[in-house]
């Protein structure tokens, strides 16, 4: 492609965002004259959503949630690291000041993060992020090397992975402490899969994973 090509191909490309912008705020209005104004009266979502920064997981599609329904946060494998500043600020302020009911950790089928963490080799910068991932796989070694094909291998891991960011979630004083008090947020594990666009539930206990790391990680006053 020339450079004129280029040029004109990433003028496109960027022009096509902001029409399609301007139809979809036209079309609310049509919807809803008052929309925009309620839009920007506040947000009280009932849910927080931690994802992949996939390009192809749109959490408010693939959920029907609508501006406003979920707060959302999104990060390579949708890992939660009680290091990672950015995640935690996101629970502590889901948590203690929006009062969401729900927090959902949701990975996907064929995520590259995780794909990443199962080949042993130097990925430089991203050795720490994926490590995350890495010691999940040491926990559940067992399990997951008992498993002779590599694709149900590679899901199974995805799924573990979701189970474990859940577990960190609840390892949180804001979570604790606020289930403690309100018996909210509840904490969820989700898989989306490309091949039928439908989420798995991964059935979290709360209430029980909250009981059995509470010996070693309680931050309640209780």
């Amino acid at each position: 492609m020339a450079p004129s090509d280029i040029s004109k191909y990433l003028q496109q490309t960027h022009d096509r965002v902001f029409d399609h912008n301007r139809a979809w705020a036209a079309e609310q209005k049509q919807k809803d004259p008052d929309f925009f104004a309620k839009l920007s009266a506040g947000q009280s979502p009932e849910y927080l959503w931690i994802g992949c920064s996939d390009s192809r997981i749109p959490a408010e599609q693939i959920s029907g949630l609508g501006p406003g329904e979920a707060f959302i946060h999104r990060n390579i494998a949708n890992l939660v690291v009680n290091t990672d500043l950015n995640v935690m600020s996101v629970i502590e302020y889901a948590v203690c000041h929006l009062h969401v009911k729900h927090i959902i950790v949701c990975g996907h089928y064929g995520c590259g993060g995780v794909k990443a963490a199962m080949t042993p080799k130097d990925l430089g910068l991203l050795n720490p992020w994926l490590r995350n991932i890495r010691d999940v796989y040491r926990i559940h070694e067992k399990e997951l090397d008992s498993i002779a094909d590599e694709a149900a291998r590679y899901d199974r891991l995805v799924e573990l992975s979701v189970t474990e960011q859940c577990r960190n979630v609840i390892k949180t004083a804001a979570v604790q402490q606020s289930y403690a008090k309100n018996q909210y947020p509840v904490v969820h594990g989700w898989v989306f899969g490309f091949e039928d666009g439908l989420l798995k539930d991964l059935k979290i206990n709360h209430k029980e994973m909250l009981h059995s790391i509470q010996k070693i990680y309680n931050l309640t006053e209780a």
